[in-house]
């Protein structure tokens, strides 16, 4: 993807993930890893789940940000405005249509059957985005396969982060996410 007939090509994409990510940041980021990482090969996985840690560490809808940092990441400061706006519109659009007409047909039996399906749908699309950022974080697959050593497949420092991470999250049941992604800043800096 070169000059403009990429950048336009990238809006497409963008517009589409916008428009089918239906469930939130984390259902989005597993389109995004689809069609990005496995379809075009513009991204690393590892690059990927990089972009989405961050992402997820910024203020504003994981999403978007994870948008705009593609499309940043890909082509400078104009791809981040495309792969915002084509994130974005498509949602736009929707919720205009909603405000518009939805009053009106909520309580309708298709409606609701719709919405029932969309649910788990969506539910197991942040599924496989949540297993997908564990693999990459806490397994090593990659030197797994050239060693073939068990050892090697897990990254220890980083599962012993994650359940601490764990503990604390399960003791202080109110502690704020902020001070968890803070605390995974520090560990990775000392310790990785």
């Amino acid at each position: 993807m070169t000059g403009a007939l990429g950048l336009l090509r990238l809006f497409c994409i963008f517009f589409y993930l916008g428009l089918f990510a239906v469930g939130g940041g984390l259902v989005a980021a597993a389109f995004m890893k689809q069609i990005l990482v496995e379809r075009y090969g513009l991204l690393s996985i590892e690059k990927f789940y990089s972009m989405l840690a961050i992402s997820e560490s910024t203020p504003g809808p994981i999403g978007v940000n994870l948008a705009t940092f593609c499309g940043t990441e890909l082509y400078g400061p104009v791809g981040g405005i495309v792969t915002t706006l084509g994130e974005v519109l498509p949602s736009l659009i929707v919720i205009m249509l909603v405000a518009r007409f939805f009053s009106g047909i909520q309580r309708k039996p298709l409606v609701q059957a719709a919405f029932s399906g969309v649910r788990p749908a969506t539910s197991g699309l942040v599924l496989v985005a949540a297993l997908g950022s564990i693999l990459v974080s806490l397994f090593d697959v990659a030197l797994f396969k050239d060693t073939g050593s068990v050892a090697d497949l897990f990254l220890w420092r980083q599962i012993a982060f994650y359940a601490l991470s764990l503990a604390v999250l399960s003791v202080f049941k109110k502690i704020h996410p902020v001070v968890l992604v803070a605390a995974g800043a520090v560990f990775g800096l000392l310790f990785l």
